[in-house]
């Protein structure tokens, strides 16, 4: 009974995709951005230490053929005529040893776009092509360097643009998020086993060999680790994209001068006349290692003039979208107003902010329950560090740290959304006391959903096609 039970768990685990070697022809590309004081150019394939060597010449005449791997050689690049193009250096990688988990080499040189250029024609007129873009991630997925859900994270990180967002990618990128789906993929495999030795001996119905009241804990732990991840992708979403807060309030009470404050720059016309802004400004500034995306609006108001209506429409639209309002008033709203604008911010963070405390002799109070309150003068930049400080804590972002798994990429919140409701008819069959088969059927399905985020099964070319596109190219 052991035996057939390891024999159902090694042929769900033989759905993981085979080590790739061999095989690949030599790529080239830069690896850096040209106009600095170094450059490099990746070399990688079957015969890339080969191709390197042809267009190499070391200063004590060495070979790279013959180089050992992780070693360093000083030397000259030479074109096709045998002219020097560059003195440099050659880092030589021996497979699986490399990123790529291939033959690779690197060559350091002089950060001229037009060395590098040189270089990079040399290597190809020596037998190389130049590389697609990611196709170096591409490669070390394929050969098993690492899962597709660590090759996303290396464009992630790539494109981090605040602390957070490098946080997350790079606990992705060590492989975090990966050991949380490898540890329910391990529940799931012993579920499935235990129901597909059911079916082996369906001739014997007596027979049961998962304890049901157990299946159905732990399908109700591995749901609710499942909903924890997908609960995180609002928050990755806004720390990729930036939070939307959008400013809001009447003509001239200050909301142009507010957002200059908070992005530190002369962003947004300020003029005491009526109606200057009609159009949506947005721009993004950082608070705390987050991105935030402020959208200075309209002013809301009765007018005749269709331009300032659209704005005003605008104003309307963007307070929907936005995750915190910001409410400008420079004076005592009345009782109606503050309902007003609770109802339109239900489900939102609401700050409301006196503005022009510089002019008032005596502070305004609120007419209503629950506003959150602040007071400053965009004017003269008072009290704007305890208003970041209140956006900081209206977006409610988590402490993140390098261990931190939150789910930033929709093809992932996709999967463990089907995945999950793969759980839950799972959990449904158990209380209805369904059949193995059909509880089997959905646990296998949820395999093949979390598989589908890492690559633990053939990937569809299009697919990879779709994730690696959106690399550069040296990458």
């Amino acid at each position: 009974m052991n035996k057939q039970i390891d024999k159902i768990l090694q042929t769900a685990s033989s759905t993981s995709l085979s080590t790739v070697v061999g095989g690949s022809d030599a790529i080239c590309s830069l690896a850096t951005q040209p106009g600095g004081a170094i450059g490099v150019i990746r070399v990688s394939g079957d015969e890339a230490i080969e191709i390197t060597d042809k267009v190499f010449r070391s200063v004590r005449g060495r070979h790279l053929l013959n180089a050992k791997g992780n070693t360093l050689y000083y030397g000259e690049i030479l074109d096709k005529e045998g002219n020097t193009i560059d003195d440099v250096l050659v880092s030589v990688f021996r497979a699986p040893h490399s990123y790529t988990g291939e033959d690779s080499t690197e060559i350091s040189c002089h950060g001229s776009a037009y060395i590098l250029n040189q270089v990079v024609k040399a290597l190809i007129d020596a037998g190389c092509r130049q590389a697609q873009p990611g196709e170096y991630t591409q490669r070390a997925y394929l050969n098993g360097k690492m899962d597709l859900s660590q090759a996303e994270a290396v464009a992630d990180l790539i494109s981090a643009s605040n602390r957070a967002t490098h946080k997350v990618a790079l606990s992705q990128l060590k492989g975090h998020f990966s050991s949380e789906l490898s540890i329910l993929r391990e529940q799931l495999l012993k579920m499935t086993s235990l129901l597909e030795l059911e079916l082996d001996f369906s001739d014997h119905e007596e027979l049961e060999f998962a304890d049901r009241t157990e299946l159905k804990a732990l399908a109700e732990t591995i749901h609710q680790k499942i909903k924890t991840l997908t609960d995180s992708f609002e928050t990755g979403k806004a720390l990729k994209k930036g939070v939307p807060v959008a400013i809001v309030g009447k003509t001239n009470v200050g909301k142009s001068t507010l957002l200059n404050c908070l992005l530190h720059e002369e962003k947004a016309i300020v003029s005491n006349i009526h109606g200057t802004t009609r159009d949506v400004i947005e721009d993004t500034t950082e608070i705390k290692g987050v991105t935030f995306r402020f959208i200075d609006t309209a002013g809301i108001r009765h007018t005749d003039d269709q331009i300032e209506k659209l704005g005003i429409e605008r104003a309307y639209q963007k307070m929907d979208e936005a995750a915190i309002v910001l409410w400008v008033l420079d004076e005592q709203p009345t009782v109606e107003e503050c309902a007003e604008m609770q109802g339109l911010t239900q489900g939102k963070h609401l700050i409301t902010i006196f503005n022009k405390m510089d002019n008032k002799v005596v502070e305004p109070k609120l007419v209503g329950a629950g506003l959150h309150t602040v007071y400053i003068s965009a004017k003269l930049k008072q009290n704007i560090t305890a208003l970041e400080e209140a956006i900081y804590d209206a977006a409610d972002i988590p402490e993140i740290n390098e261990n931190s798994v939150i789910i930033t990429s929709a093809r992932h919140y996709e999967a463990l959304t089907q995945a999950d409701e793969s759980i839950l008819r799972v959990i449904e069959a158990l209380d209805f006391g369904l059949s193995g088969d059909l509880v089997s059927e959905d646990l296998r399905i949820c395999l093949y959903q979390l598989a589908d985020i890492t690559g633990g099964q053939i990937t569809p070319h299009e697919v990879l096609g779709n994730i690696f596109k959106h690399f550069c190219i040296g990458k």
